[in-house]
Order: C-alpha cells, then structure tokens, then sequence
C-alpha cells in the first residue's frame, strides 16, 4: 500500500521547503490512500487536490497563487513528519496569481519536480 498526500502550500513556504530539501507534514494534509497504482480513482485524487487547493488559498494573504504538493508515501503521515523531495511527484500551482475573486474551481497546472526552480 502506498499513500498519496497533498500538501497544501504557498510559493513562499515552497521555495523555504525546497530550498530545505524537505515539505513539513501539518494539520491542513489531504490524505488520499492509493490501494492499486494502476487503477487510481482519478475523481477521488482531482477532489483530494481541489480540496487541498481550497486550503492552499486559506494560507494565501491576499491575491496570490495556489499551490500544492504532491507526495507518495508507503504509511500514512503525522503532523510534524517532513517529507524528503525524493517522495514528490509532482507540483500544482494557479498559473498566474488570482484575484480575490476568483473561481475556486479553476484548475491548477502541473509542474514536475526539476521544474519547481521555475515556478518559483
């Protein structure tokens, strides 16, 4: 069994966790249990990630980008754990910053990990 989390972020914190090598566990993860890798639930994954989207813009202060984290794990994680980059797969983000009124549905993009240095 293997476990994929979602970690909800600013760009700010990303470039602090990368930077450390490291993404910290807190209480906003998403947890999404992937039983079978060939047969994920891509409806389940896409609300884990909304969902984490939804908290990302709770921790924005103002108009700002979106970001989340994406990881997989072979247990589930506890507050506090750090997660080492070798366990991200990938990287979400609003593409542009959004305005405070912005559709909470809008999709995110997706960046691979090499690619963090440029979202940043």
């Amino acid at each position: 069994m293997s476990v994929r989390i979602y970690l909800p972020t600013t760009l700010l914190r990303l470039a602090e966790e990368h930077g450390a090598g490291a993404f910290e566990v807190t209480d906003d993860v998403v947890v999404l249990e992937v039983l079978d890798t060939d047969g994920d639930d891509e409806e389940a994954e896409y609300d884990a990630l909304m969902t984490a989207a939804d908290a990302s813009a709770t921790l924005l202060d103002g108009p700002g980008r979106r970001v989340v984290v994406v990881a997989e794990l072979d247990q589930e994680p506890e507050t506090g754990w750090t997660i080492p980059l070798k366990r991200v797969v990938a990287v979400h983000a609003d593409p542009e910053d959004r305005p405070a009124d912005a559709d909470p549905d809008d999709d995110l993009a997706w960046f691979a990990t090499q690619e963090i240095p440029h979202l940043l």
